[in-house]
């Protein structure tokens, strides 16, 4: 019975389901810009998460996120969108405190699941050096779940996405492909093993390899979440400049490159190449590839600009916490097409 109530939340979720980058930006668009002296980062410039500063050594990120279910293990739910959550703190550069619950759940359905996917939550709260401190639920048709998080930064430190330079290099800190892989899996035609290795990296907090960050001079960064890593990447460049990308060096998770062969893609992929069609130069025959660049992604990894000199220990020590990772291309000054992905 219990196996039988877990599937029921199998669905596509995750940051697949997040609003498309050219819609959502549409409507941000139309909200006023606000002006304080103290409101360091807002969402005029599509950045991971708020800063507010409170005086001279500290400043307050808030942010929040939530999202349908996208597993059908509800304890691993739980933990990923938890993480998910808890790493735009860590993609601004700062320290999880605190989070709350964001609940949606059908009234015909058990608690006893809930229950798993908060105790997952829970977990990662911990994990991250945060405190649960409760959280607000309301009954949906459909589940989701999710955390609002508050951490802190001192307001010299904080890590931006929009502000990379000429001539750095862009490092992944974690494989891509968790929208393919769990959208194949829900449906049969991914491997147990490849689906696990995805999991692993959904539920690796962005806190090991942000830490690792703190020893170097980090020029932009931020996560690789729904806009998949050429929608972030665009972001990053902003209107300043544009970038190449090495084919060959971007980490993928096992059975990923497969599955995208198999044209086992989703809506949130195609969102994302129709919005950013115009901007992209492929400059090898790869469709595979293609949608992997695409995919949006639900915990995924930093994407961090640094400066050449920076680039080969900082990934030597990423890629000593066990996940694939890469350097995979470089800021270049601005060109007519604003990201190359070339062998």
């Amino acid at each position: 019975m219990e196996k039988e109530l877990m599937e029921e939340l199998f669905i596509c979720g995750g940051c697949n389901a997040k609003i498309g980058p050219g819609v959502l930006g549409e409507l941000l668009s139309q909200l006023p810009k606000q002006e304080h002296p103290d409101f360091l980062v807002g969402f005029d410039s599509s950045d991971d998460a708020a800063v507010f500063r409170i005086n001279d050594d500290m400043a307050m990120i808030q942010t929040l996120d939530f999202f349908p279910t996208m597993v059908a293990d509800a304890t691993l739910f739980g933990e990923i969108a938890a993480t998910n959550a808890l790493s735009d703190v860590f993609a601004m550069g700062g320290e999880v405190l605190t989070a709350m619950n964001i609940v949606c759940w059908p009234e015909t359905k058990s608690t006893a699941i809930l229950a798993k996917i908060l105790a997952g939550g829970a977990r990662k709260v911990q994990e991250a050096g945060g405190v649960l401190v409760g959280g607000h639920s309301i009954h949906d048709p459909q589940p989701k779940y999710g955390l609002s998080v508050l951490g802190k930064v001192h307001p010299d430190r904080i890590y931006r996405n929009d502000t990379c330079e000429e001539g750095d290099v862009l490092l992944l800190t974690k494989p891509l492909g968790t929208g393919i892989i769990t959208t194949a899996y829900s449906a049969g035609e991914m491997e147990q093993d490849s689906f696990d290795f995805a999991a692993k990296s959904m539920t690796t907090l962005n806190r090991y390899a942000a830490e690792i960050l703190r020893g170097y001079e980090v020029h932009s960064c931020t996560d690789v979440t729904g806009f998949g890593l050429l929608g972030h990447l665009s972001e990053m460049l902003s209107d300043k400049f544009s970038a190449t990308l090495y084919a060959d060096s971007i980490p993928c998770l096992p059975g990923a490159y497969e599955g995208a062969k198999e044209f086992l893609t989703t809506a949130g992929g195609q969102r994302n190449r129709n919005h950013l069609a115009q901007d992209v130069a492929f400059r090898m025959d790869d469709y595979a590839l293609e949608e992997i660049l695409f995919d949006p992604q639900t915990s995924g990894g930093l994407l961090v600009s640094v400066s050449a000199d920076a680039a080969t220990s900082l990934l030597a020590k990423v890629a000593a916490l066990g996940l694939p990772c890469g350097i995979i291309g470089e800021v270049t000054a601005k060109d007519d097409i604003k990201i190359a992905v070339e062998l």
